[in-house]
């Protein structure tokens, strides 16, 4: 899997100026092909659970800056999840390593941010392919 890149240069606060588009729907296509025949792996639900969390705790760190000491052990905490949900084949190898990749860049909330933001254009790019069946 290509590693995605949430940051374009992070100390100037520029996006990957593709992460939303072109990034978001490639990585929603390998996800749907990893899928293959297993249809519970990568299925909305499943999805949609570790997206959920994402926003829960991006919603926490942005309530006050004395949160984000309490909301990063919890960001770290999903990939055990992750790790957890491909053990039992509810998520591919692919983004298990998405969530892992994407969880090691996230320092400062306005990372959890950029992250819950391409996740949110993932999962919409992941509808589209997922109706395609």
């Amino acid at each position: 899997m290509e590693n995605i890149k949430l940051w374009e240069d992070r100390e100037k606060n520029l996006m990957n100026p593709f992460l939303f588009s072109q990034v978001a729907e490639d990585f929603a296509k390998q996800m749907d092909i990893e899928r293959g025949r297993k249809r519970n792996c990568n299925n909305q639900s499943q999805l949609r659970k570790f997206f959920d969390e994402i926003i829960r705790l991006n919603m926490a760190a942005k309530t006050g800056s004395n949160n984000w000491p309490n909301v990063l052990p919890l960001v770290h905490m999903l990939t055990a999840k992750a790790a957890y949900a491909h053990a039992r084949d509810l998520v591919s190898k692919g983004f298990l390593d998405f969530i892992r990749t994407g969880i090691k860049q996230i320092e400062k909330p306005k990372d959890l941010d950029v992250f819950a933001m391409f996740f949110e254009s993932f999962i919409g790019f992941f509808k589209l392919y997922d109706e395609k069946k």
